[in-house]
C-alpha cells in the first residue's frame, strides 16, 4: 500500500496529507469547543436528576419505573455501533472502496435507528404505565435527559445519511473527510454520554 493511501485528515498512521491536516485543525478544534458546550448541558442535567431522584411524591420510583433488559439492549447497540464507525474510519484511512466505507456506515446507521426504536419503545411503556412527565419532578428530570440524548442520536443518524450522500457525490475529498472525522468525534461523544445515562440514571436508580 502507497504512502498516498495511507493519508487522512484525522488518523495519522502514516504518512500525513498536511494540506488536510493543517485544514482541519482549526474546524475540528471549534467541534470540540461545540462538544463541550453539549457536555456541559448534559452535566446539568445530570445534576438536576441526581438533586430530583428522591422527589417521586408518592408516584412511580426509579426503580418500579425502570426495565434494566432493553437498556442493557440498547447500551449493547450504541456501543457496537461506535466499533462499526470505528471501521470506517480505519476504511477511509486505509483508502478501502467507497463501498466498504459506505457499507460501515450504513452498518452503524441501522444500528442507531434499532437504538432509537428500543428507547422509544422503552419510553412508551414508561408512559403507558403512567410514569409521564408531569407526575412527579423525578420524572420530569428523567424525561429532559434521556429524551435529549434520543434527539441527538437522531441528529446523528440524519448527519449519517447526508455523509452518505457526499461520498457518493464527492468522494472522499478534503471536505468529506473532516465532516466524516467531526461526525466520528459527535457518535462517540453520544456513546460516552450514554454510558453515563446507563451507570448513573438506570443501574443505580434500580438499586434505590
Amino acid at each position: 500500500m502507497s504512502a498516498g493511501d495511507m493519508r487522512h485528515a484525522g488518523i495519522n498512521l502514516g504518512a500525513t496529507d498536511q494540506e488536510t491536516h493543517d485544514q482541519a485543525e482549526p474546524e475540528v478544534f471549534g467541534f470540540w469547543i461545540f462538544l463541550m458546550s453539549d457536555a456541559v448541558t448534559f452535566a446539568l442535567l445530570f445534576a438536576v436528576y441526581g438533586t430530583m431522584l428522591g422527589a417521586t411524591v408518592g408516584g412511580p420510583t426509579a426503580a418500579s419505573a425502570y426495565k434494566i433488559g432493553p437498556t442493557f439492549a440498547e447500551t449493547v447497540i450504541l456501543l457496537t455501533s461506535s466499533f462499526t464507525f470505528g471501521m470506517g474510519s480505519i476504511a477511509m484511512k486505509h483508502g478501502e472502496s467507497n463501498r466498504v466505507l459506505l457499507g460501515w456506515l450504513a452498518a452503524t446507521l441501522i444500528l442507531g435507528l434499532a437504538f432509537l426504536g428500543l428507547e422509544l419503545q422503552d419510553l412508551a411503556t414508561m408512559i403507558r404505565d403512567g410514569a409521564v412527565p408531569m407526575r412527579s419532578g423525578f420524572l420530569s428530570s428523567f424525561f429532559a435527559l434521556v429524551p435529549l440524548h434520543g434527539v441527538h442520536v437522531l441528529a446523528g443518524c440524519l448527519w449519517l445519511i447526508v455523509m452518505m450522500v457526499q461520498v457518493l457525490i464527492f468522494g472522499r475529498d478534503a471536505r468529506v473527510k473532516i465532516n466524516l472525522l467531526r461526525l466520528g468525534l459527535f457518535w462517540h461523544f453520544l456513546d460516552i454520554v450514554w454510558i453515563a445515562i446507563f451507570s448513573v440514571v438506570y443501574l443505580q436508580g434500580l438499586i434505590r
